[in-house]
């Protein structure tokens, strides 16, 4: 079972990320998470990627489909994957079309969590952080039990840089005009669904269970 997750930052993917991956027991493979872990390991296409980093570009496509490749020949990917965070482009999607008919897989499903910008915007702008022990915080949907505080360390607890309305909105703004194309890709590969990301997570988490069968 081979799945796309999809939407804007703060949509829900990773919450609804962790239950696929608790009942089917197949890896979340993430961009940031790849290009680390290729790094630490030393591999061919993560010494690549970290001359572009070392130097302060951007990784191109092609080091990161490499990267996707040596990733998706791994062990624990022969039953199957969620990924998460790409593509983010047309050419990208093109790209890793044209890889998995090289490794003879193919997508599933792409399901595309769908929340309105002004949500996104207070979901993550709410969101607090305990920079000791990484335990995370939402003022609204999840407040520590002292305000300002850390539940579990006792840490003043603070909002990441990124987390900003004015960064959030530029984010989203790149979102958008970047991923629209693939929209239109999946929905001609037969492989969208859609669901409405702005009800509870446990009715999400049913309709994802529901589709993948």
């Amino acid at each position: 079972m081979n799945i796309m997750l999809f939407g804007a930052p703060g949509a829900g993917k990773g919450t609804q990320a962790k239950y696929i991956i608790d009942k089917y027991g197949i890896p979340q493979i993430s961009t940031g998470d790849m290009l680390r872990a290729a790094i630490t390991a030393g591999t061919p296409m993560g010494m690549e990627a970290k001359k572009f980093m070392d130097e302060g570009k951007l990784v191109p496509d092609s080091t990161i489909i490499g990267i996707i490749k040596e990733r998706l020949s791994q062990e624990d990917c022969k039953k199957g994957f969620i990924l998460d965070g790409f593509p983010r482009t047309l050419a990208q999607a093109e790209a890793l079309e044209e890889l998995m008919k090289e490794l003879n897989i193919k997508l599933d499903k792409v399901i595309s969590l769908n929340v309105p910008d002004e949500l996104i915007v207070g979901r993550i702008t709410g969101r607090r952080v305990c920079p000791a022990c990484g335990a995370s915080f939402h003022t609204v949907f999840n407040p520590s039990k002292v305000e300002g505080k850390c539940d579990y360390c006792g840490a003043d607890l603070i909002t990441r840089k990124d987390d900003t309305a004015e960064t959030v909105n530029k984010r989203l703004e790149a979102y958008h005009s970047q991923t629209a194309p693939l929209f239109d890709f999946y929905k001609d590969r037969d492989v969208l669904v859609e669901l409405d990301g702005t009800k509870e997570i446990e009715e999400i988490k049913n309709e994802i269970f529901s589709i993948l069968g």
